[in-house]
């Protein structure tokens, strides 16, 4: 069946040229199985009740969406907006889809969830959800990312999840995926690959987006409540993008609401020490999915570099790609040393520490803020909580002690 909307995919996982599955012939089928069972549970209401369930009486949901009053007027213009992510269970957004992963993956048989994760958030998400659902786990991560990111790693095995340490090429979030996907093909009776953004073979990118767009659906009703109309604009960091259409999907259809998703242009656009994707990669085939892709010469996935472990990715989300060539949706980017001022800034303003993914989107907000007239108004997406982040910043600003 397929869909007049340009927001939704079409049945075979296509959001313009972009998005299917691209696989091998022996994971066409285990992926199609995934593709009917989620088409199946996303019509069954005892599944959907089941899901709402636990957001609301064990993720903790709706979150706030918080009026950064002390950061307004820090910056002058614009009313500034928080939905606040960070106060979930497990600390970030990515609880949201995880806990609709794992009833699917029981529901299915399967006896193992397993995944990639770059900041940890993921990985700590999808341990809780096994956790809870009786479940095995194993989390793959970068080598770097392990080191970055140690007290996730700790929650996650305390968690009673296996954590693989990947030491292979760049050692970050895109050995990751490799490496969690390659053990997953050898088994696909075994496993339930749950893949931590929007991004993979079909149905991953509208799967994911579904279980987030809790956010956007909620951020949406608060608004209203609290002004008594949209918002002019909305902002949220993208590495894979889950996040981000997780809020942009309740509004895409407002064309009034301006839309902003930040990634990373880590030390410079201008070098190789960035994960600008959207802004400088180009159309190809990456994990499963066409989207597009940060590539050397060779027509390899690139090396890639982000202050923030989540974001560090050379790819994105395909339905990020068709909203960019939509124009529904227009992408910037901003530093290392833009985020780490923003996370720094939120803290001191209204004692609330961010995730260096969601800084990214904080970055670009004080940026735009102070352009705007009091009378406007931007929702950020604050997706997760920086407790994981502390003594890498620590480092890199010279303070720890």
């Amino acid at each position: 069946m397929t869909t007049a909307s340009p927001y939704v995919a079409d049945e075979h996982g296509f959001f313009g040229p972009y998005g299917g599955a691209e696989l091998p012939p022996h994971l066409v089928e285990p992926m199609a199985e995934v593709a009917r069972a989620y088409e199946e549970a996303s019509q069954d209401a005892d599944y959907l009740a089941e899901y709402q369930a636990l957001l609301s009486k064990y993720v903790g949901r709706p979150s706030l969406l918080y009026f950064a009053e002390n950061l307004t007027r820090h910056l002058g213009g614009a009313r500034i907006y928080l939905k606040r992510e960070d106060l979930n269970h497990t600390g970030a957004h990515k609880i949201n889809h995880t806990l609709g992963e794992a009833l699917l993956a029981k529901r299915m048989g399967k006896q193992t969830l397993i995944a990639e994760t770059g900041a940890g958030q993921h990985g700590v998400a999808l341990a809780t959800a096994a956790a809870l659902t009786g479940l095995k786990c194993e989390v793959h991560m970068g080598a770097i990312d392990v080191a970055k990111q140690h007290p996730n790693v700790v929650r996650m095995e305390l968690l009673g999840a296996t954590v693989v340490s990947v030491e292979e090429g760049g050692r970050s979030l895109k050995e990751a995926v490799d490496s969690a996907f390659g053990v997953y093909a050898a088994n696909p009776e075994e496993y339930f690959f749950a893949i931590g953004s929007v991004v993979g073979p079909h149905p991953f990118p509208s799967m994911v987006r579904d279980f987030q767009s809790v956010v956007g659906r909620e951020a949406r009703a608060q608004i209203l409540e609290a002004e008594g109309r949209l918002p002019d604009y909305l902002i949220a960091c993208v590495g894979g993008g889950s996040n981000a259409l997780g809020l942009f999907s309740a509004f895409l259809d407002d064309e009034a609401v301006k839309i902003v998703g930040v990634e990373p242009a880590g030390e410079g656009l201008d070098g190789d020490r960035h994960a600008a994707t959207m802004t400088l990669g180009s159309p190809g085939v990456l994990h499963g999915m066409r989207t597009r892709v940060l590539q050397t010469e060779s027509g390899d996935a690139a090396p890639v570099h982000s202050i923030a472990s989540g974001l560090d990715y050379p790819g994105v989300g395909p339905q990020h790609v068709h909203l960019s060539e939509m124009g529904r949706v227009q992408y910037e980017s901003v530093t290392d040393e833009e985020t780490l001022e923003a996370f720094m800034l939120l803290s001191r303003t209204e004692g609330i520490i961010p995730a260096l993914e969601s800084s990214h989107a904080l970055a670009q907000a004080a940026k735009l803020a102070p352009t705007l007239s009091s009378d406007e108004i931007i929702v950020v997406n604050l997706s997760g909580r920086g407790d994981k982040d502390v003594d890498f910043v620590a480092e890199r600003l010279g303070t720890k002690s």
